[in-house]
């Protein structure tokens, strides 16, 4: 019976340091995971580049300075977390309810192994601005344009008021490099914005322009806000929300000439639009410090 007992409590003991191992091992492995292992690599760099045009290029843009959906991440600040262990859970695991997939779960590139994961991390890092440049412009000055004399609050929204034709820009500050926002205000028909609630489309549909004539010969002219082969929802430019079946359409037109004006420097002067800027890239920093909901 005491041999029993000895064996018993042998065995006990051998499992109970198998645990304790496999505990720290898990430890270990999500330690290691708050600090790129290849940091400073710049041959992972390198291989992190043609990991990130393969599989993340199409939403961030090459150089990853944003495209149509995914964010400027050359910032320093990001909205999901800074450190390296939040760029690896995003990459990873994505972000519920926006066009962040999980690693691996679209058409777009093919799965990262963990080690490819992080050269993504260390190219993201090697063009990363270390610290954000002040906005030149006057932010103060800037809001008072934005919603009186340029007019962009008749059409676009931000922290709840303004228009609904064009895009929400709450969050174009925080999301946006500075090039992409001047450019986008001095020629909007060089790379349309995605349209309303299109965050979890592989192939989201962008602020084209569309002009009908519907059954009882009434024209309209608008922004597309989803289609398929047989109807369209349409907003038009009195943001009157439309749904028509395209074959009872007297006319339908669709064109990639934005609504939004060009605003060119005789409307709109170089201050002027500084001004503009560094109001929206205030208000995408008092987003990022507020945080989002829970």
């Amino acid at each position: 019976m005491w041999l029993g007992g000895k064996f018993r409590l042998r065995v006990s003991t051998d499992i109970t340091w198998r645990f304790v191992g496999m505990f720290l091992l898990i430890a270990a492995s999500c330690f290691s995971q708050d600090k790129n292992p290849l940091a400073n690599d710049a041959n992972a760099a390198m291989l992190g580049e043609f990991e990130f045009r393969a599989n993340c290029a199409f939403c961030h843009g090459l150089g990853a300075r944003g495209g149509g959906r995914g964010p400027d991440l050359t910032r320093a600040q990001k909205k999901h977390g800074n450190s390296d262990a939040d760029l690896f859970r995003t990459i990873n695991e994505g972000v519920p309810g926006t066009a962040m997939p999980p690693n691996g779960a679209t058409q777009q590139g093919v799965g990262m192994t963990e080690e490819e994961i992080w050269q993504v991390i260390a190219y993201i890092r090697s063009v990363e601005v270390k610290s954000s440049a002040a906005a030149e412009g006057d932010a103060a000055h800037g809001k008072v344009l934005f919603h009186g004399g340029a007019a962009c609050s008749t059409c676009h929204m931000l922290e709840g008021k303004g228009g609904r034709l064009g895009p929400d820009l709450s969050a174009t500050g925080q999301a946006r490099s500075t090039d992409y926002i001047v450019e986008s205000i001095r020629n909007p028909s060089r790379r349309l914005a995605q349209g309303i609630s299109e965050a979890m489309k592989e192939f989201s549909q962008e602020y084209e322009t569309v002009a009908v004539t519907d059954e009882q010969g009434k024209k309209l002219q608008g922004v597309v806000l989803n289609e398929d082969n047989f109807t369209l929802q349409m907003l038009d430019t009195r943001e009157q929300l439309h749904l028509f079946e395209k074959d009872k359409l007297k006319s339908y037109e669709k064109n990639r000439e934005s609504l939004m004006p060009k605003y060119e420097e005789k409307q709109l002067g170089d201050k002027d639009l500084k001004d503009i800027v560094a109001y929206l890239l205030s208000v995408g920093a008092e987003t990022k410090q507020q945080g989002p909901a829970h």
